[in-house]
């Protein structure tokens, strides 16, 4: 390998982001005195900003909270290309952040940068105690200033759900559901709570617009819905049409949309096919940061951003390792930045060899002689 270091320069090297349209922490009427402009014209009727309690989300594209990948260096990178109307940080459980509050001067680690970073944000928590959930809660409405507090329902990993009978194990029992919402939402009040759910526990038991009636009734501010079960994981596709079979039995909160949206044409589609307010972009995003943009171009109608080019996406690779190796120093940082690496990589021409070699990193000139000297082509792996 060769000992070349990468100098991270200025970025992103192209801005995306629209000077209308901006997500805001004020209702859309303020929000429109405030910046004396019209609301963006998109190009499709049924496609409008969305009001989650007093949060506007402009546009109606949700960046997905996201376990070991949504960090504060992950989002501030989001934010640099723009079109992501709310962004969301890793689901943080609720029962170790009480544990960490009583017992060490610490919070979660997941909380990082959350203080201080751009509104508005929404943070996700996790567990099965109403209590503690709602304690949890109130402590990030009045330490965090948080705009919106989301609850996990969704989550299929047995660590969590076998083990800690929470996320979407949840969903077999929507009563317990509907009393950690209420807890939640009293010690949050007035900022909004959010649920996201899948359709079910598995393919037999499908009980999503029950569960939706239910979180409506609780008083939450919005429902996103994953088109799987917690049986699917990720195989298969996510079910749309079961996700907007849900909006009919919703009275006044909005509903969005998650699963398999790894593009702006899906996400056209998505407005176009099916009855939801909002979509909520996951996976697909880990990798192309930029994605959010060019989905909010084409919602607007206007030209759609090319994908950065190859030069330009390892200059976003390395400035998101600078970001991390900040906060965690270059030996940690290393070792986290591995699979964010493959991220970026996935799809390429070379992908493979690059995974292999950036998995073993474990100092920062590893890690910028494995990027200049591995990081794929720019050709797709066929």
């Amino acid at each position: 390998m060769s000992g070349v270091k990468w100098e991270v320069v200025s970025f992103p090297t192209r801005k995306y982001e629209l000077a209308i349209g901006a997500a805001t922490d004020v209702s859309q009427d303020q929000f429109m005195d405030a910046t004396n402009s019209q609301p963006p014209k998109f190009v499709l009727p049924n496609v409008k900003p969305i009001a989650i309690g007093n949060v506007t989300v402009d546009p109606p594209i949700l960046q997905a909270p996201m376990a070991g990948f949504t960090n504060y260096a992950f989002r501030q990178i989001v934010r640099e290309y723009g079109g992501s109307g709310l962004i969301a940080t890793e689901m943080v459980n609720a029962r170790g952040f009480v544990w960490l509050d009583e017992n060490t001067p610490e919070h979660p680690e997941r909380l990082w940068g959350v203080r201080d970073e751009p509104r508005p944000l929404a943070v996700q928590i996790w567990d099965n105690q109403p209590e503690t959930m709602a304690k949890v809660g109130r402590r990030l409405v009045e330490d965090y200033r948080v705009s919106i507090v989301d609850i996990n329902f969704g989550c299929p990993v047995k660590q969590v759900t076998e083990k800690a009978k929470s996320g979407s194990y949840l969903l077999r029992t929507p009563d317990k559901m509907g009393e950690i919402i209420s807890e939640v939402v009293k010690a949050c009040a007035p900022t909004p709570v959010t649920a996201k759910i899948r359709l079910g526990c598995t393919r037999d038991n499908i009980n999503a617009i029950d569960v939706a009636q239910v979180v409506e009734g609780a008083g939450a501010a919005a429902l996103t819905v994953h088109g799987r079960t917690a049986q699917d994981m990720f195989r298969g596709h996510s079910d749309w049409d079961r996700i907007s079979e849900i909006r009919p039995y919703l009275k006044k909160i909005p509903l969005i949309g998650n699963g398999d949206l790894d593009s702006h044409q899906k996400v056209l589609h998505a407005f176009q096919n099916y009855d939801v307010d909002g979509v909520m972009i996951a996976r697909a995003c880990l990798g192309r940061p930029w994605l959010f943009s060019q989905c909010k171009a084409a919602l607007l109608g206007e030209p759609v951003p090319p994908d950065p080019s190859l030069a330009e996406q390892k200059t976003c690779l390395l400035h998101h390792f600078d970001l991390i190796v900040q906060r965690f120093g270059e030996s940690k940082g290393a070792q986290l930045m591995r699979r964010y690496a493959c991220c970026y990589a996935q799809g390429r021409f070379g992908a493979r060899h690059f995974r292999t070699h950036v998995a073993k990193v474990s100092t920062a000139e590893e890690f910028y002689s494995v990027v200049e000297e591995y990081f794929p082509v720019d050709k797709l792996d066929v």
